[in-house]
C-alpha cells in the first residue's frame, strides 16, 4: 500500500503510538509534529495516513497473517562458544616407566629406580603447581603397586592435590590423574 502523502495530512507511526500532522516532506522522509507537539522525522514507510478512507480500507491489500509476517523478525539463532582457557584444556602427561627417564637402567636397583620416579614425579607436580595447571596425569604402570602406593603418599601430602583412577579408555590401568585447585590459602 503506498501513501502518497502531503502537507497537512494526518498520520500514524506504524510501529508507534504516535499520531500527528504532516509538516515537511524531503525525498523519502517525512517530518510531522505529533499531537503532544513534538518534531519528529520518519521514512514514509514508517507512516501511515489517517483519514475514513484509510480507517475502513487499511488491511485491503493484505491479510492479518501477512503483516504479522512481515512485523516479526526472524528468529536469530545465538551460539555461544564456551571460552576454556588454554590451561584447562592441556593436561601434563608425564610417563614414569624408568625406560622414559634414563638412558639405561643397567646397574641401577629397584630403590633407586622408585627414587629417579619420585623425584620426577615430585618435580612435574610441583612444575603444574607453580604454573597453575589444573591437571596432571602420571602413567606408572600395573607392576607390583609399589609405584602408584608412593604416588599417593606423595599426592595425599598436598593440600591443593586431588586424585583418582586416570581415565581406563585412553591409559588403561596403570595411570593416576591429579587435579590441583587452585587459590588455596
Amino acid at each position: 500500500m503506498m501513501n502518497n502523502f502531503e502537507i497537512g495530512d494526518k498520520v500514524s507511526v506504524i510501529d508507534d503510538a504516535i499520531d500527528g500532522v504532516v509538516l515537511k516532506i524531503n525525498n523519502n522522509e517525512i517530518t510531522i509534529t505529533t499531537n503532544d507537539d513534538f518534531v519528529l522525522t520518519y521514512k514514509k514507510e514508517e507512516l501511515v495516513k489517517i483519514n475514513k478512507e484509510s480507517l475502513t480500507n487499511l488491511f485491503s491489500s493484505k491479510n492479518v497473517s501477512q503483516v504479522l509476517s512481515e512485523k516479526t523478525e526472524p528468529i536469530k539463532r545465538s551460539f555461544t562458544k564456551e571460552k576454556k582457557s588454554k590451561k584447562e584444556d592441556f593436561v601434563l602427561e608425564v610417563d614414569l616407566h624408568i625406560e622414559k627417564l634414563v638412558p639405561s637402567k643397567k646397574g641401577l636397583s629397584n630403590h633407586e629406580i622408585l627414587n629417579i620416579q619420585m623425584d620426577t614425579a615430585k618435580g612435574q607436580l610441583e612444575f603444574a603447581i607453580r604454573n597453575r595447571m589444573q591437571k596432571l596425569v602420571f602413567i606408572h604402570g600395573v607392576g607390583e603397586g609399589v609405584l602408584k602406593s608412593e604416588l599417593e603418599f606423595l599426592l595425599g601430602r598436598y593440600e591443593q592435590v586431588s586424585f583418582q583412577e586416570a581415565s581406563f579408555q585412553k591409559y588403561g590401568f596403570g595411570a593416576t590423574e591429579i587435579y590441583i585447585k587452585q587459590n588455596i590459602r
